[in-house]
């Protein structure tokens, strides 16, 4: 059983890594923002109380956040393990989840933090575009459509994110930063985070996290 948390700023390629490293592990890849669509879709009690509160612009209690983060933990598909993508995002949050692996006997192996300078960052959000029918991401820059400005995979014209405009983006990494670096000093407490350069190749990122936490790559 492996159990990651993997953690990166805006624009670092922790969407691609997360995708790779939960297809190496055969793990499931976890998100807050999914399971708490899960949870709305599956017409519980608490999946009415949470769609209220996105629906009103509230933030999930961190109480319910961690309720509905068990019940996805002990389902069949996390048994040998699972990973954490972007959560969690304060120190109360990381303290609840310490106490909640180890009421299932469960441990953080190892929390990835993936290391992107501020200006590359900005460079790569501003480079983003996004079909909006598939929901594909494309870069200009480093992974552009084979016709410009259109979906590989339906034809659909391509699309700029709002949040991805320089100034917003500039904004999105500061609060990043601001949330994440507090997060990262609890488990670096811990012996247990490994920073990964983030500036290379895809594939060189993977075997850097894979080698990083005693893996073959």
């Amino acid at each position: 059983m492996v159990n990651l948390i993997l953690f990166g700023a805006p624009g670092s390629g922790k969407g691609t890594q997360a995708q790779l490293l939960s297809a190496h592990f055969e793990i499931p890849q976890l998100s807050t923002g999914d399971m708490f669509r899960d949870e709305v879709a599956s017409g519980s009690e608490r999946g009415r109380e949470v769609e209220r509160i996105m629906r009103s612009g509230e933030l999930v209690t961190d109480q319910t956040t961690i309720a509905i983060l068990e019940h996805r933990l002990r389902q069949d598909d996390c048994r040998h393990g699972s990973l954490l993508d972007g959560f969690p995002r304060t120190v109360a949050q990381a303290q609840a989840l310490d106490r909640l692996m180890a009421a299932l006997g469960r441990r953080v192996d190892r929390v990835i933090h993936l290391q992107v300078p501020d200006s590359v960052l900005v460079e790569r959000l501003s480079g983003r575009l996004t079909c909006p029918t598939c929901r594909r991401v494309y870069n200009l820059d480093t992974a552009p459509p084979r016709q410009d400005r259109i979906c590989d995979v339906d034809g659909s014209p391509l699309q700029q994110r709002e949040d991805d405009l320089p100034e917003t983006a500039r904004r999105r990494i500061e609060v990043y930063q601001a949330q994440t670096v507090p997060v990262l000093a609890h488990y670096r407490s811990a012996n247990l985070v490994v920073d990964v350069d983030g500036t290379v190749g895809v594939g060189e990122v993977e075997d850097a996290i894979l080698s990083s936490i005693g893996a073959p790559v």
